[in-house]
């Protein structure tokens, strides 16, 4: 019988059980918002409310406990910067599972976690991707060289036609067509 053995195992050893729900725990207090399996992301539910309830008493003790578990000192300031604050008045039920269908590989039920109240632009995070919002990822491509030329050659094409001169990427296409 399994008195007392709580939890699923997941085909893995306790090592890898532990490491598979941290880097899940991670993701889902950077993002926000994740896509698991349906038994992982309830499994996770216990894991990260455990964190979020430590965090809304900031104390050194609890940063150290939560910074042993998440094992990143940025994830730790957030959790106790942002999301300890803004749960600091609800007792418990921080996250919410929504089942997502299935997966197309092996039908595995698929489902959403979420923070309840969370912040949409997080799932987007520029830290996350190494990017920022749309309007600055249209601006960095402006700035690449191809991108510089491609002007250039945008406001060469008028001129070209005026003076009846063409420009090489019309030469290009004349020989090559």
């Amino acid at each position: 019988m399994r008195h007392q053995n709580k939890g699923r195992k997941f085909g893995r050893d306790t090592n890898a059980r532990k490491a598979l729900f941290r880097g899940l725990s991670k993701n889902l207090i950077e993002r926000e918002q994740i896509k698991t399996t349906l038994p992982k992301a309830k499994d996770l539910r216990g894991v990260v409310e455990k964190l979020i309830t430590r965090a809304k008493v900031d104390t050194v003790a609890n940063r150290r406990l939560v910074a042993a578990e998440l094992q990143d000192a940025a994830l730790v300031k957030k959790i106790f910067t942002v999301l300890g604050p803004r749960y600091k008045d609800r007792p418990g039920g921080y996250t919410r599972v929504l089942r997502a269908g299935f997966r197309y590989g092996d039908a595995a039920p698929m489902a959403i976690i979420e923070l309840v109240d969370r912040d949409a632009a997080a799932k987007d995070n520029p830290k996350a991707k190494g990017e920022g919002t749309k309007a600055e990822k249209a601006e960095a491509k402006a700035k690449t060289p191809k991108a510089a030329a491609a002007k250039v050659q945008r406001e060469a094409a008028p001129i070209a036609k005026a003076t009846g001169t063409k420009t090489t990427a019309a030469r290009r296409r004349t020989v090559a067509g």
